[in-house]
């Protein structure tokens, strides 16, 4: 079977990302999944056991300074070069800021079409995509080229398939014009016992309902008892209750946990298309009426004010 490159997503914090994880899950039911690890040295024995158990049969390492020092232009430039010398089956990115870079870099230095945002991807090459804030569904396929796709996160539960990577070390050989934004510094985030939104299992979302920033608190302390991660509407963003990137929804991050627990969020369709996958949700709003009712499955009406405490208590009674 042909090789299905998937182009890795990890942290130094975290290691190999849960989107990671699906590509190589995916990259089974096409061919021969191969990983490629860009980043600085030892980059790919950091993250080869991870790979393996997931069904990478080779890790591909394009490691060092010209891809660690400088932005994106190296590491497509790398992955172009791979394609040409292997011809995979197909190329799978995350749908990240930086995945997406890449396979548009990649789509131009390989005259290759390029989807983006896709949910699943046919031995054949068909994608699906959810489009129009998850309303509508639709099959797509590139017309010049291989299938260069990027993944949108939790789209395809991970399963492991035990495997033993070789690794193969990659010339990098980046031109000037890939090196004209270098990285001159980095900060590190400060991270808290919370797991990262994307990967949790659990994940507790507050809304405009929530009144104030300050009131926030209450959605922290649920989502610190069931060890989940905090998330917020675009209404609790706009109105600076909670950063940025916790938001959840069509302009925000997706999110698919086992348990979605909504709280002051009336539903409406820019936050559904980014949680509506959650295998259960749980709302609680005091409008009987808001849309939040229609995609949980189990709602309550009341103030969250009075519902959350009583909530909270009762976890740690039984904890």
């Amino acid at each position: 079977m042909a090789e299905v490159l998937v182009v890795v997503e990890a942290t130094k914090e975290f290691g190999v990302k849960k989107v990671t994880l699906e590509m190589l899950t995916l990259a089974r039911e096409l061919g021969t999944p191969s990983a490629v690890v860009l980043g600085g040295s030892g980059a790919a024995a950091a993250l080869s056991e991870k790979l393996g158990e997931y069904g990478a049969q080779k890790i591909y390492a394009a490691e060092g300074d010209e891809i660690d020092g400088y932005l994106v232009a190296p590491k497509a430039t790398v992955v172009a070069e791979l394609v040409k010398q292997v011809q995979p089956a197909a190329v799978l990115l995350a749908s990240s800021q930086e995945g997406k870079e890449i396979a548009a870099r990649l789509a131009i230095k390989l005259d290759n079409g390029v989807l983006t945002d896709v949910v699943g991807l046919d031995a054949d090459g068909t994608a699906t995509q959810v489009v129009f804030a998850g309303s509508t569904i639709v099959k797509s396929k590139v017309t010049r080229g291989l299938p260069l796709v990027t993944l949108r996160p939790n789209s395809v539960p991970p399963t492991p398939a035990p495997a033993s990577p070789a690794v193969e070390q990659l010339t990098v050989a980046a031109t000037d014009v890939d090196k004209l934004a270098k990285v001159v510094e980095r900060v590190a985030e400060q991270k808290g016992s919370r797991p990262e939104l994307t990967e949790a299992s659990t994940v507790v979302s507050g809304g405009r309902g929530v009144g104030n920033a300050d009131n926030f608190k209450l959605v922290e302390e649920l989502a610190d008892l069931l060890g989940g991660a905090v998330g917020a509407s675009r209404a609790a963003v706009d109105s600076g209750y909670y950063p940025h990137q916790f938001q959840v929804g069509q302009t925000g991050k997706t999110v698919s946990p086992q348990l979605y627990i909504a709280l002051g969020i009336s539903g409406a369709i820019q936050h559904r298309a980014g949680m509506q996958t959650s295998k259960t949700i749980v709302a609680v709003n005091k409008d009987a009426e808001a849309p939040i009712f229609e995609l949980s499955d189990f709602g309550v009406v009341g103030d969250l004010f009075k519902v959350v405490p009583q909530v909270t208590e009762e976890i740690r009674k039984r904890k």
